[in-house]
């Protein structure tokens, strides 16, 4: 028997999501629900999901199993605790939280409620992190010496849009910038994820633009830094450099640059992927398709480096199967708290400073 599931946010990503879900065989039931009523109801007719509510909160009244959150990114936690008190199994987009606050009662949601909550991190899934992971779990590395990952997107490639899209009516020039370091996880996935360790403490340091018109301290973000770059230290001892870009010359990634153990390492560069011992250097053939899916998602994998299909599968699984999500709300918390705690180093000038930890799932 399958499970029902409602999507919430039809605006730009919600979308590319729906087709997944309403393709696996394991959901038996699809709802949209969306503040927008023109764009409800082309969604609803273009996609053709009869099932449409106007508000979370008259989603949260329905007798669907789950609610996958595709709204705007501040919104993520408060939702998913609504949804998960409503007694829903719950999926978020990235980030899950905006504050430490927030990730403190995500966790304590999901331990109270004992529901399943997944987070949407795409880069769990990308052929880079699914490659060094397995080699991490034969042993190849060694013990681990150094990470480096970077999410770079320089705001020309469409992050005004987004901005102004995200606000609406209430957009004005007090709501352009943001905090690079608090839309972390596309990079902070990759070490925690690829080594299963959490990052304890940070020194990280900003870059202004110079007279930046989007970057600004008169903005609700308070924020001039467009480029931060952190050196984290590891629970196992490692480090790791993590790069959140939004000004820079390049035409954009989410990946893995280079893990260096005492065994052997893998680099990306231009000229792709290798993977070298003390002795020997070979290229990398990364793949797409690296586990296995039902039929309809496998033909369709999606975007962000082939990572949608993936995601909605292990949420289906998950909730079907009553099993703990790998982007589990514990991991969720770990991808993005270190973020807020770089974005304050940055702000004092680079001082070391810890990050909270919530601990692993319980058994």
């Amino acid at each position: 028997m399958g499970i029902s599931v409602g999507i919430i946010g039809v605006g730009s990503f919600g979308p590319q999501f729906i087709k997944l879900f309403k393709g696996h065989p394991d959901v038996d039931r699809l709802a949209l629900c969306d503040l927008k009523p023109d764009r409800l109801s082309r969604c609803s007719k273009e996609h053709q999901v009869s099932e449409t509510y106007s508000s979370l909160d008259d989603i949260c009244k329905s007798d669907l199993d789950a609610l996958a959150i595709f709204t705007q990114h501040w919104m993520h936690a408060p939702q998913a605790i609504q949804a998960m008190r409503s007694g829903k199994h719950v999926y978020t987009a990235v980030p899950a939280a905006r504050s430490l606050d927030e990730c403190h009662d995500l966790v304590e949601t999901v331990k109270q409620t004992g529901l399943v909550y997944m987070n949407g991190e795409t880069s769990f899934f990308r052929p880079d992190a699914v490659f060094c992971r397995k080699k991490a779990e034969e042993g190849a590395f060694g013990e681990f010496v150094h990470f480096q990952a970077e999410y770079f997107h320089d705001i020309s490639h469409g992050l005004y849009e987004v901005a102004k899209n995200r606000w609406g009516d209430q957009w004005s020039r007090d709501k352009t910038g943001g905090i690079p370091m608090y839309y972390p996880t596309h990079s902070t996935c990759f070490p925690i994820s690829v080594m299963k360790a959490h990052m304890t403490s940070v020194s990280a340091q900003g870059y202004t633009y110079p007279n930046d018109d989007w970057f600004r301290q008169d903005t609700i973000s308070g924020n001039q830094f467009s480029n931060q770059i952190g050196l984290f230290t590891m629970s196992n001892g490692a480090t790791a450099r993590i790069a959140e870009f939004r000004r820079i010359g390049h035409q954009g990634t989410e990946r893995i640059s280079a893990i260096y153990g005492t065994e052997a390492s893998f680099e990306q560069n231009a000229s792709g992927p290798v993977w070298a011992n003390k002795n020997s250097m070979e290229d990398v053939m990364l793949t797409k398709r690296h586990e296995p899916l039902p039929e309809m998602l496998a033909s369709d994998l999606g975007g962000h480096g082939g990572s949608h299909a993936y995601l909605v599968h292990e949420f289906v699984d998950s909730v079907n199967r009553e099993r703990l999500p790998r982007t589990n709300v514990w991991q969720a918390v770990r991808y993005c708290a270190p973020g807020f705690v770089a974005h304050e180093s940055a702000l004092k000038g680079g001082e070391l400073l810890k990050i909270p930890d919530w601990g692993a799932p319980p058994n």
